[in-house]
């Protein structure tokens, strides 16, 4: 009888250790997230940063229960073809796509690992999900769309006798020539001209710059990643030609820009961690409906505005959340 009570402990104790084994593993198993941006510059820098500093306010530590890896495509097509590839290869848990030809080159890669897009301004006409509702497909993510009208709205604030704004954009990017098309019909309904150059290269920039002397009021850049990734050339060609510079881009404000009215980039990074956080947590990308960027900030530069032959109103400068002198 005892030796049979020694036998059934024995076998109660094994199953306990067996569970509380099986509980510990599932709380320390290490979970897997890629992420990879187009290029690297600092509004992506930030969507990168947010998204790293929410997986780890939520308990994941990259080294111990989280790998983190990252790849940059160092602004080419190719390159993040070649990364999407390797990452899909790599079976991570979930793979973060910032902006627009990374993402595309994911959701080209892989249909299987769930991939959460950030720094896109219209996944749909991107090609990454088919609407705005739950995809049912292994993509989701956070849109950084604007509101064309409250930008036009600033510009005018700005410089309120503007007639016609100059655009330089990367034909390339999808982001770009959708809010071109968007912004030459809400210009139109105000009178207002538009004048595009297109600049393939980060090297094309200054010239493409230069090429709207005498002809606009003011050139209005959105985040176009070979465009911001040579914003210092685009702000010196401003500056010696005395053309009013102004952003959708925050950080573009501290690099050259009078001013800026956008998407924080390091919040638009949190908001897409917590989606991420959600996928590892067990929920399917597909039943998570596509999300818009829900914090937005305007930041102005003083000594740009001073370089560029613009005063500010006392209006403008109130609404700013930042305010930057250098």
């Amino acid at each position: 009888m005892m030796r049979n009570s020694i036998i059934k402990f024995c076998i109660l104790m094994s199953l306990s250790l067996v569970t509380f084994c099986s509980f510990a593993d599932s709380k320390t198993e290490q979970k897997f997230v890629a992420i990879t941006a187009i290029v690297e510059h600092p509004a992506l820098d930030n969507v990168r940063k947010g998204v790293e500093d929410e997986l780890k306010d939520n308990g994941y530590i990259n080294g111990e229960n989280l790998k983190l890896q990252f790849a940059s495509a160092q602004g080419t097509s190719a390159n993040a073809a070649q990364i999407a590839k390797q990452f899909a290869a790599s079976k991570p848990d979930v793979i973060v796509g910032i902006a627009t030809p990374s993402t595309q080159a994911l959701v080209a890669a892989t249909k299987r690992t769930p991939i959460v897009f950030t720094a896109v301004t219209d996944p749909v006409a991107a090609k990454l999900i088919p609407s705005w509702e739950a995809s049912k497909t292994n993509v989701t993510g956070v849109s950084d769309a604007l509101s064309l009208d409250s930008q036009i709205d600033m510009m005018l604030k700005i410089k309120p006798d503007t007639k016609n704004i100059g655009y330089i954009y990367s034909p390339s990017e999808v982001n770009s020539t959708i809010v071109l098309k968007e912004l030459q019909t809400a210009l139109e309904k105000r009178n207002i001209k538009i004048t595009a150059v297109p600049a393939p290269r980060t090297s094309d920039i200054s010239t493409a710059a230069r090429s709207l002397k005498g002809k606009v009021d003011l050139i209005y850049t959105t985040t176009d990643n070979n465009v911001v990734s040579a914003y210092e050339a685009l702000a010196k060609v401003a500056n010696e030609s005395k053309i009013p510079l102004i952003a959708s881009d925050p950080d573009s404000a501290e690099r050259g820009a009078i001013a800026a009215l956008g998407m924080s980039y390091y919040d638009l990074g949190r908001q897409a961690g917590k989606i991420v956080i959600r996928i590892l947590n067990g929920e399917k990308p597909g039943d998570i409906p596509p999300q818009v960027g829900n914090i937005t900030q305007l930041t102005i530069n003083k000594k740009a505005a001073e370089r560029q032959g613009v005063t500010l109103s006392e209006e403008v400068l109130k609404s700013a959340a930042k305010i930057v002198e250098k």
